[in-house]
C-alpha cells in the first residue's frame, strides 16, 4: 500500500460537507456528489437570504412610521424630511420601534418634524 502525505484532507472535507447536508432528503444527505450539490445550493439561498432580509425588514419600519406618521395627519416623506431638517438622528428601526410602543414620543418626533418641516 503506497504512502499517502496528504493526512486527512479529503476525508475530512467530505465529512464537513456531509455534516452540513445532515436533514436533506434522500441522496442529498448520503451522498458526496449529490450533498456537494445541495449544500453549494443552500449557501446561495442563503446567502441571498440575508440580503432579503435587510430590505424587508426597511419595508416594514417604513410601513409602520408611514401608519403612525398618517395617524398624526402627516406623511411619511414629510415625517421623514421634517426630522432631518430638525437635526433629529433616529434611524427607521428605533422610529418604528417608537410608533409601536411609545405613542406619546412618537406624537412629540411628530410636532418637531412638522416645526422644522419644508411646509412650516
Amino acid at each position: 500500500m503506497p504512502r499517502v502525505k496528504r493526512s486527512t484532507n479529503r476525508r475530512d472535507k467530505r465529512r464537513k460537507v456531509l455534516k452540513l447536508a445532515k436533514g436533506f432528503f434522500l441522496t442529498k444527505s448520503k451522498l458526496y456528489r449529490s450533498a456537494k450539490e445541495a449544500v453549494d445550493r443552500a449557501g446561495n439561498f442563503a446567502y441571498a437570504g440575508r440580503k432579503l432580509k435587510k430590505r424587508d425588514f426597511r419595508r416594514l419600519w417604513i410601513t409602520r412610521i408611514n401608519a403612525a406618521a398618517r395617524q398624526h395627519d402627516i406623511s411619511y416623506s414629510k415625517f421623514i424630511a421634517g426630522l432631518k431638517l430638525a437635526g433629529v438622528d433616529l434611524d427607521r428601526k428605533s422610529l418604528a420601534d417608537i410608533a409601536v410602543r411609545d405613542p406619546q414620543g412618537f406624537a412629540r418626533l411628530v410636532e418637531s418634524a412638522r416645526a422644522a418641516g419644508p411646509t412650516a
